[in-house]
């Protein structure tokens, strides 16, 4: 794992930028001056030594450019900060060839803002799975089909196993680019179940879509047992809302099979996971767990054109926090892989419109669908196909004509 482990930081507005200083606890004046250079690039650093804020900050006003830090850290009053370098890529460039002459590893930082820096201008242009590769030129639509008599939205609509694949059949037609199989709900307070059960649950669908469905087949599932059983029967992609942190398996089962993997972020399983929306910092928070989430795969051997990274809009977040999360998705495209946004009729949507029944958020969730392909996604992972198709299509024609 990178020691210093930067990140890719988007305030558009200035009051984002202006709360952001005020949490890093920036000095109020130094707020007011810094604001408006926030409109450049800016890549965040968490608990830097005050020695070493120093030199950054020093560093990146000699360039033209700043860096936020605490107040305190000039005169080491403090263990740490957090830190914003402001500047234009190409003084950060010029920064990270300063740093190689630095002391307290900073060369180690220059090294790791360089890897960052290449990342950040590269748009994936396609992701793996175990039966082919999906082109990233337009968005994907994955359309969600829930086996489970308890999903939030469409829990024991699609039970049978035939009706299961007919609704599947019609969604390809619609124009989904892949069918996500689930068989245990993750819906906030869903009790898990067995492998077992799960199984029973999905098998049927996969085995009688498998060689019939043209578009690739997904399994929701966080246990390797489940998701090594749905790739021999015909899945091609393990959908993980975990990012291979409840099972110890399956990265490895990921990695055996050449599977496509879907990596989420999450804080707490799903019959506890919100209890607690409550971040010091959301966006650092996600970036690092899915960074321990690509470590995971990464060391057992999971190729990166196979891996696609998931915020996790509603697991362990409010309303706010999910919004938040769609506001700058463009984060994580720091990571230089594939973006998957699942906002489909969840109940921030619900909130912010007044819309208790699910499907009154057909709406809501095209706003969002909208606004994720805009700011970087390549999968909407959806239950409306026809309409997200439609809706994913046109925000995209719109941005790259």
């Amino acid at each position: 794992m990178a020691r210093f482990a930067p990140r890719l930081m988007v305030l558009p507005t200035p009051g984002q930028a202006a709360r952001e200083l005020q949490r890093i606890k920036v000095d109020s004046v130094g707020i007011s001056e810094m604001v408006p250079k926030m409109r450049t690039l800016c890549i965040g650093l968490s608990g830097v030594e005050c020695r070493q804020a120093n030199i950054l900050k020093q560093e990146m006003l000699s360039l033209g450019g700043d860096a936020a830090v605490a107040r305190g850290t000039v005169a080491c009053s403090i263990v740490s900060t957090d830190c914003v370098l402001i500047g234009t890529a190409k003084q950060l460039a010029r920064l990270c060839r300063k740093l190689k002459a630095q002391p307290f590893a900073l060369p180690e930082l220059g090294g790791e803002l360089e890897s960052l820096l290449a990342r950040v201008d590269v748009v994936p242009a396609s992701w793996h799975t175990s039966r082919r590769t999906l082109s990233l030129q337009r968005p994907l639509i994955m359309g969600i089909l829930n086996v489970t008599p308890d999903s939030f939205s469409d829990g024991g609509r699609f039970s049978s196993p035939d009706r299961a694949a007919e609704i599947a059949l019609q969604m390809e037609a619609d124009g989904a680019d892949i069918i996500d199989i689930g068989g245990e709900s993750t819906r906030p307070g869903a009790a898990p179940v067995s492998s077992g059960e799960e199984l029973d649950r999905i098998m049927p669908v996969i085995e009688r879509l498998s060689g019939t469905l043209g578009c690739a087949i997904s399994v929701d599932t966080w246990k390797s047992d489940v998701a090594s059983a749905a790739l021999t029967a015909g899945a091609e992609i393990i959908n993980d809302i975990s990012g291979f942190t409840f099972d110890a398996q399956m990265a490895a089962v990921a990695a055996a099979s050449g599977a496509g993997v879907v990596l989420m972020h999450t804080r707490g399983k799903p019959e506890s996971m919100q209890q607690d929306t409550a971040y010091h910092d959301l966006m650092a928070d996600i970036v690092t767990g899915l960074r321990s989430s690509l470590a995971i795969a990464r060391e057992a051997g999971v190729s990166d054109d196979c891996i696609a990274v998931d915020p996790g809009i509603g697991f362990g977040k409010g309303a706010a926090g999910n919004m938040e999360v769609i506001r700058r998705l463009a984060e994580f495209s720091g990571f230089g892989l594939p973006i998957l946004v699942g906002p489909s009729r969840k109940s921030f949507i619900g909130t912010v419109l007044g819309r208790k029944d699910t499907d009154d958020r057909l709406f809501g969730t095209a706003a969002t669908v909208a606004l994720s392909v805009s700011h970087g996604a390549s999968i909407l992972r959806v239950h409306d196909v026809r309409a997200m198709r439609d809706v994913a299509d046109m925000a995209h024609a719109v941005l790259h004509g």
